[in-house]
C-alpha cells in the first residue's frame, strides 16, 4: 500500500491576487497513505525550548477556508458550518517542486508574516525528496542534484522566523522501495542540518507505528541526521490513534538516547484505522492542535494532512489533493471532540 498526495494547488490565481495585496497566498498540497505511511532564531536543537510552544499558526490559504466561503455565497449554511469546523484549526503548509524558486520564497514569507500577525508557528512540510513515493499517486519529486539547494533555500528564507518544518513524509520508511532515490538519507540529513543551522525546528517524519519496525527506523533516523535536528514526526496523513503513535514516538525516542522530540499528525485519526489508508469511510477528525504539556517528549498534536482533501481517485474521490466534500463533512460527523 502506498501513500497518496498529488499537488493540488491554484498557484497561478492565488499568487496573482497576492501581487494586489502585497502577500503571496500559497495554495497547498497534501494526503498519502496509511500502514506506511515557539521558535525563533534558536529553535532546532532538541534540548532547547518547544519551537511550537505558541501553537501553529492558520494558514493563509487552505482549500476548507474556501469551501466555507463557497458554501455561505451558496446558502448552504449548514455545509458551512461544518467546514469551519475545519478551516478554524492550524494546518501545515506543503512545500514541493510544483513551486518555481520565487514561488517558494513567497510563499514561505506569506506563511510565516501571517504566522508573525497571529503570534504564532508557521509549519511546512518539505515534500519533494527525489523518487518521492516510488510509482504511486504521489510520485514526483526532485532531480537528486537539484535538491539540495532547494532544501538551502528553503532554510535560508526561514531565517528568523517562527518556524517549524516536518522532513520529507514518508520517506524514510520508503527507503529501498524503489529506484532513483540517491543518498535520500544523506539529503536529509542534508536538509535537517540547513534548516537547524537556520535556526528552524526540523522534524524528520518516522512513518507510523504500524509500518517499519521501531529498530529499523531508529536507525534510519540516526542515518538521516535526527539527533542534529529538534526530532521527528509520525502518522504524516495517516489514521492511527494518538495512543498507539505516542507508544511507537517513545520507543524511537528511546532508542535514539531520549532526546529527539517529536510530533505527531492527529487531523484524521478520531476513529482510528478504517481498514484502508485511501478516502477511508468511518473515519473522523483527530484532536485539534495542541501543544505537548506531559513529561514525554511530545513537542505537539498538528494537523498535518489538511483534512477534507483526497487521497486520490479511490473510494469515489477526486484526483489527489482535491477538495473532497463528501469526505469533508464525514470527518466532521465523526470528530473526536
Amino acid at each position: 500500500m502506498r501513500s497518496v498526495l498529488r499537488i493540488f494547488s491554484a498557484i497561478t490565481a492565488v499568487l496573482a491576487l497576492a501581487v494586489t495585496v502585497g502577500i503571496a497566498h500559497a495554495a497547498p498540497a497534501s494526503a498519502h497513505e496509511q500502514t506506511r505511511r515557539g521558535a525563533g532564531p534558536s529553535a532546532g536543537a532538541s534540548s532547547g525550548p518547544n519551537p511550537l510552544a505558541r501553537g501553529a499558526a492558520l494558514p493563509t490559504y487552505s482549500a476548507a477556508a474556501q469551501a466555507v466561503s463557497d458554501a455561505r455565497a451558496q446558502g448552504r449554511t449548514a455545509e458551512a458550518d461544518a467546514f469551519e469546523v475545519i478551516a478554524s484549526r492550524p494546518t501545515a503548509t506543503w512545500l514541493g517542486e510544483w513551486y518555481s524558486d520565487a514561488e517558494l520564497v513567497r510563499v514561505l514569507q506569506a506563511e510565516t508574516a501571517a504566522a508573525a500577525a497571529q503570534n504564532k508557528v508557521a509549519t511546512f512540510v518539505m515534500y519533494a525528496i527525489p523518487a518521492r513515493d516510488c510509482s504511486a499517486y504521489s510520485q514526483g519529486g526532485l532531480a537528486v542534484d537539484r535538491y539540495g539547494a532547494w532544501a538551502r533555500l528553503i532554510a535560508q528564507t526561514l531565517r528568523g522566523t517562527a518556524s517549524a518544518v516536518i522532513v520529507e513524509p514518508d520517506a524514510l520508511a520508503m527507503l529501498g522501495d524503489c529506484e532513483g532515490q540517491g543518498p535520500r538519507a544523506t539529503l536529509i540529513g542534508d536538509a535537517v542540518r540547513a534548516l537547524t543551522a537556520a535556526g528552524v525546528a526540523a522534524y524528520v517524519d518516522a512513518g507510523n507505528a504500524n509500518w517499519v519496525p521501531p529498530e529499523t527506523m531508529a536507525q534510519r533516523l540516526r542515518d538521516a541526521g535526527v539527533l542534529e535536528g529538534r526530532g521527528f514526526s509520525t502518522n504524516v496523513s495517516n489514521f492511527s490513534p494518538t495512543a498507539d503513535e505516542q507508544r511507537y514516538a517513545e520507543r524511537l525516542r528511546a532508542l535514539l538516547g531520549g532526546a529527539p522530540r517529536y510530533i505527531i499528525d492527529t487531523s484524521r485519526n478520531g476513529r482510528g484505522w478504517q481498514g484502508t489508508w485511501c478516502n477511508p469511510t468511518g473515519v473522523g477528525l483527530g484532536t485539534p492542535p495542541s501543544v505537548g504539556t506531559d513529561s514525554s517528549g511530545l513537542d505537539a498534536l498538528l494537523w498535518v494532512k489538511r483534512p477534507g482533501e483526497s487521497d486520490g481517485t479511490c473510494n469515489g474521490g477526486p484526483a489527489a489533493g482535491s477538495w473532497y466534500e463528501q469526505a469533508a463533512l464525514e470527518l466532521v460527523r465523526n470528530r473526536a471532540f
